[in-house]
């Protein structure tokens, strides 16, 4: 009888945690078409549409996820939900999509679909991994000094970091225009060949009401699964949580990749991890003590391991070599295989 109610209690968190996925999801959809809608009207490059517009409307649950669990939330096992929607995410890009669009790319041209070369303006893509990792490393650096005025500090500069990439992104000029009128047709006007941008607007309050109202059932679900199963949620959070939120990323890059539009595929996930190393780290830095586990400060070294490879390779050759980048993927199956044995 125990076991028999055990069991449908984690049925019905269960339940929760997907209802959670479904709407964060949804909301991050909505919110996403909308943004690189507004960057259409308003004429910004494609380059920042797809390093900044989109990828910051990927990363927001992410972002809403540990803002809820850490501001709103109560116990240290919120703090460390929060902290894991905040780590996990990098590790994942890094490690995970990455790798995943190298082997895709390799995928497409064993088809016939396309060449086994990635088709990028690599002095873009050198700048987002420099500034992701400078951001990393700023907050490793926390980690290791238990100043809440070195933590104030660092976090208000991530901040002016992020703002100084976002200038440099919106000044770049846009090599290829005419991706810009690849946009699917606004979710909210379908029909519509410019809609205005009173709908535009809309479309992005209804989607980021979805982001908040997910991430909350979100941050409810991992604390009651973790408890039920006695699995630390810094764990849950590092490593389910990504593989939820990151989904739009994975979609979107992954269908732009087989249009052959790689500037974009690839300037989402390296322009989410520079939004994510920045913002989110600093709501941590700010909203906690910035006490990391052993745990969490492995997906951060991974992280950065991950693209300090990745840009060594292309610094080295000017060029990245997709089965050569597809390894990374070796280090979120190694790391993700030692959590599930020996947990945290």
């Amino acid at each position: 009888m125990v076991i028999t109610r055990s069991l449908v209690t984690i049925l019905l968190y269960a339940g929760l945690f997907l209802a959670s996925v479904i709407i964060t999801l949804a909301g991050c959809q909505l919110f996403t078409n909308g943004i690189e809608w507004l960057g259409k009207r308003l004429n910004i490059s494609e380059g920042a549409v797809g390093s900044v517009f989109a990828a910051v409307g990927t990363t927001l649950p992410e972002t809403s996820i540990p803002i809820i669990a850490i501001f709103f939330g109560a116990g240290r096992e919120q703090i460390e939900v929060g902290l894991g929607a905040i780590l996990g995410a990098p590790f994942m890009l890094s490690t995970l999509v990455l790798p995943i669009l190298a082997l895709l790319l390799l995928l497409y041209a064993r088809l016939g679909k396309r060449t086994a070369r990635f088709k990028l303006n690599y002095d873009e893509v050198r700048v987002d991994i420099i500034f992701f990792l400078i951001s990393y490393i700023l907050a490793l650096t926390c980690a290791v000094v238990p100043s809440r005025l070195f933590h104030g500090g660092v976090a208000v500069g991530l901040i002016g970091l992020y703002v100084y990439y976002m200038r440099i992104k919106f000044s770049a000029e846009d090599e290829e225009p005419e991706e810009r009128n690849a946009i699917e047709p606004l979710l909210f006007a379908r029909r519509s060949l410019c809609p205005s941008y009173g709908v535009i607007g809309a479309q992005g309050v209804v989607g980021l009401l979805g982001l908040i109202g997910g991430a909350h059932l979100f941050v409810t679900a991992a604390n009651s699964i973790s408890a039920e199963m006695h699995v630390s949620p810094l764990i849950l959070a590092l490593l389910i949580a990504p593989l939820a939120t990151e989904l739009p990323e994975m979609s979107n890059s992954f269908l732009w990749l087989y249009r052959k539009k790689d500037r974009l595929a690839v300037g989402n996930v390296t322009g989410a991890m520079v939004f994510q190393g920045t913002f989110p780290v600093s709501v941590g830095l700010l909203g906690t003590e910035w006490v990391l586990g052993t745990t969490a400060l492995a997906t951060m070294v991974l992280a950065m391991f991950a693209m300090g490879m990745s840009l060594l390779q292309m610094l080295w050759s000017g060029q990245w070599r997709p089965w050569l980048l597809s390894g990374s993927a070796l280090l979120y199956l190694g790391y993700t295989l030692f959590l599930y044995t020996y947990g945290s």
